[in-house]
C-alpha cells in the first residue's frame, strides 16, 4: 500500500511539471541571444612632454604672481593703507569675531559697544579702526556699524570693500 501511494504521488508531481511554463522557459533561454554590447574604444593616451622653463628666458616664471603692467600709472598704491599709524585695540581681532552689543550717545556723538573675543567691552565711534583688514568705521547707527576695509589681492594691489556689524539681540 505504501509503495502504491509513493508511485501515485510521483506520477502526480511529474504531471504538474508538464508544459505549463514552457513559454516562460523559452523566453528566458532566448532573451540574451541578440544582445551584444558595443563599447567604444579607449581614448588615445597622449604622452606628456615636460617643458624646461630654465632654458626659455622669454617666459615669465610660472611660480611668481603676474601683474598686468598696463594702466598702472595712477592706480599703483592708490588704496594702500597707512602702515605707520598706531594700531587700535580692536585691530588685533578679526571682524567676524567682534559683536556689536550696544549703542551709547555721549555728548551728541554715537558710540557702539563692541564685545571682543577676550570678553572685554570696547566703545568705538566713526573714524576708529576695527578688524584685521585696516577697517575704518565710516557710519554708525544704533543698530549697525558700516566699515570700509582695505584688502590686498594676489597681484599685490589694494582694494576697498564695505563690511558691517549688526547689533546682536541676545547671546
Amino acid at each position: 500500500m505504501k509503495l502504491i501511494s509513493v508511485v501515485l504521488a510521483s506520477l502526480l508531481l511529474t504531471g504538474c511539471v508538464g508544459e505549463e511554463f514552457s513559454d516562460l522557459r523559452e523566453f528566458v533561454k532566448n532573451s540574451g541571444n541578440d544582445l551584444r554590447g558595443k563599447i567604444p574604444p579607449p581614448p588615445v593616451v597622449k604622452i606628456f612632454e615636460p617643458y624646461a622653463y630654465v632654458n626659455d628666458t622669454n617666459l615669465a616664471d610660472p611660480f611668481k604672481p603676474r601683474k598686468p603692467e598696463e594702466n598702472l600709472g595712477d592706480k599703483r598704491g592708490e588704496n594702500e593703507p597707512d602702515r605707520n599709524r598706531p594700531k587700535e585695540a580692536l585691530e588685533e581681532f578679526s571682524l567676524e569675531s567682534l559683536k556689536m552689543v550696544g549703542y551709547v550717545l555721549k555728548a551728541k556723538v554715537g558710540h557702539a559697544v563692541i564685545r571682543a573675543p577676550d570678553k572685554k567691552l570696547y566703545q568705538v565711534k566713526v573714524g576708529n579702526y576695527i578688524g584685521m583688514n585696516f577697517g575704518l568705521i565710516k557710519k554708525l547707527t544704533d543698530t549697525e556699524i558700516t566699515i570700509k576695509e582695505v584688502v590686498q589681492d594676489s597681484t599685490g594691489d589694494w582694494s576697498e570693500r564695505t563690511s558691517s556689524l549688526q547689533l546682536v539681540d541676545k547671546e
